[in-house]
């Protein structure tokens, strides 16, 4: 396994580092390699694949895009440089890397790629128009993510055949990784929240999946119950069925209306 950050130690403030996530993957007897790159950065995430073969001795056999950037502000207000920044994230960087393995897969025969997206591709029906928090300014970042969404179900359909399957995955609920909760975190209550277990373990069987199951956009709860998957944690205990988590956008719009 190769994990991909901008930066390889602690932060002074923000929580969670990639040597601290390897040596957690470690532990369980997992080979874990690091590679730093921004990837927000052209330059920089075009050597990312190249640096993980020759760290792992191999060619990837699956590749899962989870990082991003979420800037939230209101349309009216919101610059181009931040812009930018969001959709070099969302949509050029996982882009740009699925070029970059898509041809060690087809070679051999082979190959998942995981595009995480977000329920905040949803657009809102009105008027009236009841707004989910934080309303309007998560926009960008939702349009990013609509991007995603149609270049990995395209890239699939391009794929079908050649055995890569190609899906996007989106939480039912939230997942309050710590820069969500910095965002969003109080502005959900705790039944509006799935654990990051549960987002693992759908994005873990989609790392597995048949050569049928393409250019699918998944959501994390519905795939557990449809697969009947367990969710496990990483030391492989079984965790207790939450599944029966709400749809969030449905939550707000009621607690809103």
């Amino acid at each position: 396994m190769a994990l991909v950050a901008r930066t390889l130690g602690a932060h002074a403030t923000l929580p969670g580092s990639l040597e601290e996530t390897a040596a957690r993957i470690a532990k369980y007897g997992t080979k874990v390699e690091i590679v730093v790159a921004d990837l927000t950065d052209e330059q920089q995430r075009d050597t990312v694949v190249a640096q993980a073969i020759e760290k792992l001795g191999g060619t990837i056999d699956i590749l899962v895009n989870n990082a991003a950037a979420a800037i939230y502000a209101p349309l009216s207000e919101y610059p181009l440089r931040r812009r930018r920044v969001v959709f070099e994230a969302n949509v050029h960087a996982p882009l740009d890397l699925m070029q970059a393995v898509i041809p060690g897969m087809v070679a051999n025969g082979y190959g998942w790629i995981v595009n995480v997206s977000s329920g905040t591709t949803k657009q809102w029906q009105g008027p009236p128009f009841t707004l989910i928090e934080p309303g309007t300014a998560m926009t960008v970042y939702g349009a990013s993510k609509s991007a995603l969404n149609r270049i990995s179900n395209g890239m699939g359909v391009e794929l079908y055949g050649e055995g890569v399957r190609v899906n996007t995955i989106e939480p039912r609920a939230a997942v309050l990784s710590e820069g969500a909760r910095v965002l969003v975190g109080e502005t959900i209550r705790p039944d509006q929240v799935e654990s990051m277990e549960q987002m693992v373990e759908a994005v873990t069987a989609l790392c597995d999946c048949d050569t049928e199951f393409t250019a699918r956009s998944c959501v994390s709860l519905d795939l557990i119950d449809e697969w009947a998957l367990t969710v496990r944690g990483l030391d492989g205990t079984a965790l207790p069925d939450t599944t029966a988590l709400p749809d969030l956008t449905a939550l707000r719009t009621e607690e809103l209306a």
